[in-house]
């Protein structure tokens, strides 16, 4: 039976949370492996730390991080970081599913990592058109930027533990873009990606506006197009220096 870390980054969640986690855990019953959940919480000031570390004393599957400042990609390192099982699943506190999970596990044989894919046949994408345009422009710069061929970076993913602790110490993005380099630099070790069609329905209104992070979003694509040409470049110099 496989072993599955889930890592759930949570900011100023308290009043969201305890059902989330109670449908989350009714999932997992559903679903044959071995899970432990690594709650992973953020800089939060309404006692989301609090309430989820007194959740962790009755639940012994449940796992409780907790982080200083708030910080999305900060959160995510610490809870990769801090797992030790065959697989490692990246879920939020929002945006979860039993059906993702078996239908990963059914790939894990041909796939080290397994995307959630909001634009793959077969997705039942229910955001605003606005949302949905703004996953393309997304992706499209993916594809221009870096040659990316997957049709997705944000959302659930099933990563095997091993890659992911290799990868996460040389991602150097937070917040928002912590996921979105560990695929790209997933993609180009070599790793066999797979994705599979998401459903994908808003429970909620967005904590932040898209319009908002579309400024630090581009300022954090180009950073990480910077990082990983001076580390071809590193690699290239090596490669020759060695040859001579």
């Amino acid at each position: 039976m496989p072993s599955v870390s889930i890592v759930i980054p949570v900011h100023n969640e308290a009043d969201f949370m305890p059902e989330a986690m109670r449908r989350l855990f009714a999932e997992l019953a559903t679903v044959d492996a071995v899970f432990e959940v690594i709650v992973a919480e953020n800089g939060s000031t309404d006692g989301t730390g609090e309430l989820a570390a007194r959740m962790a004393a009755e639940e012994p599957m449940l796992r409780v991080l907790r982080l200083p400042e708030p910080n999305y990609g900060a959160a995510m390192r610490a809870g990769f970081m801090a797992t030790t099982s065959e697989w490692v699943v990246n879920f939020d506190i929002d945006y979860f599913s039993a059906d993702f999970l078996r239908a990963a596990l059914a790939l894990s044989d041909d796939a080290d990592v397994v995307l959630a894919s909001k634009r793959a046949k077969g997705a039942e994408d229910r955001r605003t058109m606005f949302r949905r345009l703004g996953t393309f422009g997304f992706n499209l710069l993916l594809k221009l930027l870096f040659g990316s061929k997957v049709s997705d970076t944000h959302g659930m993913k099933m990563i095997r533990g091993s890659l992911a602790r290799e990868l996460t110490p040389r991602v150097i993005s937070d917040l928002d873009l912590f996921d979105t380099e560990l695929v790209i630099r997933a993609e180009r070790a070599g790793a066999r990606i797979r994705e599979v069609p998401a459903r994908v329905e808003e429970l909620r209104e967005a904590r932040s506006s898209f319009l908002s992070r579309v400024p630090r979003t581009l300022v954090g694509m180009w950073r990480i197009r910077r990082a990983l040409k001076r580390e071809s470049r590193a690699k290239n110099r090596d490669m020759r220096q060695s040859d001579s």
